[in-house]
């Protein structure tokens, strides 16, 4: 089957949730460049607005908290009253606290189901119901390689985009035919602040922000499901999966995949990130709360 010619998206309307640094900054300048008019949405708006003040192009930066619901469907809903339309949702915003499993708190693993995947299921659903009426449109869910291997140190962080995958692939089905893509950007280790205190495993090296920008503008253009960063990993995946499970971890502790986030738990590199990503989520705080709340009533019965 021939290869059909790049799509183009000069015009095209882009939110990029977390936009404001990392991996979302570098997409944002990307699709930019490529013409495209880009609205920032992140917690972090001073940051945001002065990395839409220096991709110009018309990018605009809001203040958004994605685990605020109706905060986000109203930022979708600016939007498109500002640019006329909606072309394309990056679910780009998430955090990775990386704690053993056994000492992570209540507290950490409700703030990760909530923004790394109640949010993507959130704005998943908004942009599907907005593409759907006029039968085209684009949905782009950040996952990660975490998405299809368990790295320990990272267990939530990797149920969460474990979910993603499963989630993004089971929508995918649903907008079968109906002119809505999907596709699931799955990255290794991302040079980045996330990535602080992360050493390279065998075989896979860090990446930049540029690298995964540079496949989600491919994957717009040339729409795929799956997109690894880089591509090497989704090879690896594939050929790991002909492995009866003990083999697959041999092989992974071989490369050293299993150190990789449980090594960087224990360093004081993280330290700031950690901090940062803690007061990410502010409107997941009263549901922490109550969790808390819940924890110790249990406690003291």
């Amino acid at each position: 089957m021939p290869k059909q010619p790049p799509r183009s998206l000069s015009g095209k309307v882009v939110v990029v949730t977390g936009g404001g640094r990392g991996i979302g900054a570098a997409t944002a300048k990307a699709l930019v460049a490529k013409g495209a008019r880009v609205a920032i949405g992140d917690v972090d708006v001073q940051t945001a607005e002065r990395t839409a003040a220096q991709l110009g192009g018309g990018t605009i930066a809001r203040h958004l908290d994605v685990t605020d619901r109706p905060a986000f469907t109203a930022f979708l809903d600016e939007v498109e009253a500002q640019f006329g339309r909606l072309d394309v949702l990056i679910n780009n915003a998430g955090i990775m606290p990386l704690v053993p499993a056994e000492d992570e708190s209540d507290a950490s693993i409700t703030r990760q189901l909530e923004l790394n995947l109640h949010a993507v299921i959130h704005g998943t659903k908004e942009a599907m119901t907005r593409f759907k009426r006029r039968g085209d449109g684009h949905i782009v869910n950040i996952a990660s390689v975490a998405g299809k291997g368990g790295f320990p140190g990272g267990a939530t962080y990797c149920a969460t985009k474990h979910a993603v995958v499963g989630y993004s692939e089971a929508v995918r089905y649903e907008l079968r035919d109906t002119g809505v893509e999907v596709s699931c950007v799955m990255p290794g280790i991302v040079n980045t602040e996330l990535a602080s205190g992360l050493k390279d495993a065998r075989l896979v090296k860090k990446i930049t922000p540029e690298d995964v920008a540079g496949a989600i503008v491919e994957a717009l253009e040339q729409p795929r499901f799956d997109v690894f960063v880089p591509k090497s990993t989704g090879y690896i995946t594939q050929f790991m999966a002909i492995f009866p499970r003990s083999a697959r971890e041999g092989i992974a502790r071989f490369l050293k995949a299993d150190r990789v986030l449980m090594d960087a738990a224990h360093g004081s590199e993280r330290v700031a990130y950690e901090k940062r990503a803690s007061e990410s989520t502010p409107a997941a705080e009263e549901a922490i709360a109550a969790a808390e709340e819940a924890i110790a009533e249990k406690a003291a019965a």
